[in-house]
């Protein structure tokens, strides 16, 4: 039985959702958790360091956003090798993972990003599903990463579905699950199931 771990990501944190594949169109949820991609969140920077480095002089703000990174880091590094040890041990080795991503961003310096208020927003938006892409190269896992705005696209590619025929799907993997079962849930489902699959011809 193959095993993947589908994140999504927020500032700070991240659902996960572990989906295992049982037979040719059968899948199951086996884990579905919060996990913490902060170390202090009294800290300065609190989440979001391109903000909490905003109207330092340079240097000051380059090492708030370097330590904020380096904690992500620290976190998903830390939270995917204690999941995937909790799945081994329950007879689910894990042979995947993927990551819900915002669309590509140019590549900004550090002062480029405080110089536009949005650029930080979306710097923010970007670190911590990167940092999960980069956890689970870290532990060995492939990993796939999935624009969110283009997840429709990937399921009809890979499932096979679209449109009512995804939620109906979504919806019933998640009602023996009970709540919480919104959104992000859903999305890091999909996401998951997505790379446990290989392309098919979509279902209306």
């Amino acid at each position: 039985m193959r095993v993947t771990i589908g994140f999504k990501a927020h500032s700070g944190w991240a659902v996960l959702v572990a989906v295992a594949r049982e037979g040719a169109d059968r899948f199951a949820v086996i884990e579905r958790s919060r996990i913490e991609l902060l170390e202090d969140r009294d800290a300065e920077w609190a989440g979001q360091p391109y903000h909490a480095a905003q109207d330092q002089p340079q240097d000051k703000a380059c090492a708030i956003v370097a330590k904020g990174i380096a904690e992500v880091r620290r976190s998903a590094r830390r939270e995917l090798r204690a999941a995937i040890a909790r799945l081994d041990a329950a007879g689910h080795p894990i042979a995947a993972c993927a990551v819900l991503t915002p669309a590509p961003l140019p590549v900004w310096s550090t002062g480029q990003i405080l110089a536009v208020h949005i650029r930080m927003h979306q710097a923010e938006g970007a670190l911590y599903p990167r940092e999960l892409i980069d956890a689970a190269r870290h532990c060995g896992l492939r990993v796939r990463a999935i624009e969110h705005k283009r997840l429709e696209d990937h399921a009809e590619q890979a499932l096979g579905l679209r449109g009512a025929a995804v939620m109906k799907r979504l919806a019933a993997l998640g009602k023996p699950l009970g709540a919480p079962w919104g959104a992000d849930q859903k999305a890091a489902t999909l996401a998951a199931m997505i790379a446990l699959s290989s392309p098919r011809r979509a279902q209306k």
